[in-house]
């Protein structure tokens, strides 16, 4: 299975040294195929924690995964009952509609629904069916607003700029261009 993905990378994008974003995206999103995720097309995926039963999982179109977001497709406690019922194992699917986000270290639960064009804040942990347009932060996650308000706000905030795609070098000059410059050792601390 390695080896394929190798020769496809290669095919891809030339030498695997060097990898594009799209090619890494391409890499992670046919190793999760092959574990049995249901992926759409365009998603861009940072992690692999797709719980023991991957095949439980299906993702949408545009859908962004950051890293370290577990998607656990089955309840541990149901160990508790074992003295009862010998084999004993709870599972549930986990979906997320078209072109939502799912932040940094956010925890799906087994039979999460969430629908399209949402924002799962970084480190929500979730359960439930969540509506189309949702803003969903925190433990346990509650809806908080619609993701098309803080998407608005965000592409208008202070410290939105575009960057995307640009040379490292470039970037990295446009966005300290943009604080002021680098960090100053004494900033922060207290005087």
């Amino acid at each position: 299975m390695l080896s394929l993905c190798k020769r496809i990378l290669r095919r891809m994008c030339g030498s695997p040294r060097v990898l594009s974003q799209e090619a890494m995206d391409a890499a992670t999103v046919f190793k999760l195929r092959a574990r049995g995720v249901q992926i759409g097309e365009g998603c861009r995926i940072y992690s692999m924690d797709f719980s023991t039963e991957p095949y439980l999982v299906r993702l949408g179109d545009g859908v962004a995964v950051a890293g370290g977001v577990k998607f656990l497709t089955h309840d541990g406690a149901a160990r508790l009952l074992r003295s009862r019922r010998a084999m004993i194992q709870s599972f549930g699917r986990i979906v997320v509609g078209d072109n939502s986000f799912i932040g940094e270290n956010a925890i799906l639960l087994p039979g999460t629904v969430i629908g399209r064009d949402c924002v799962i804040g970084a480190g929500a942990v979730v359960h439930g069916t969540i509506p189309d347009n949702s803003l969903v932060v925190g433990n346990p996650g509650q809806i908080v607003g619609r993701a098309s308000t803080f998407l608005y706000r965000l592409e208008r905030g202070k410290n939105t700029l575009d960057t995307f795609g640009l040379p490292e070098p470039e970037r990295r000059s446009v966005i300290l261009a943009h604080f002021g410059g680098p960090i100053d050792v004494g900033e922060g601390t207290a005087g």
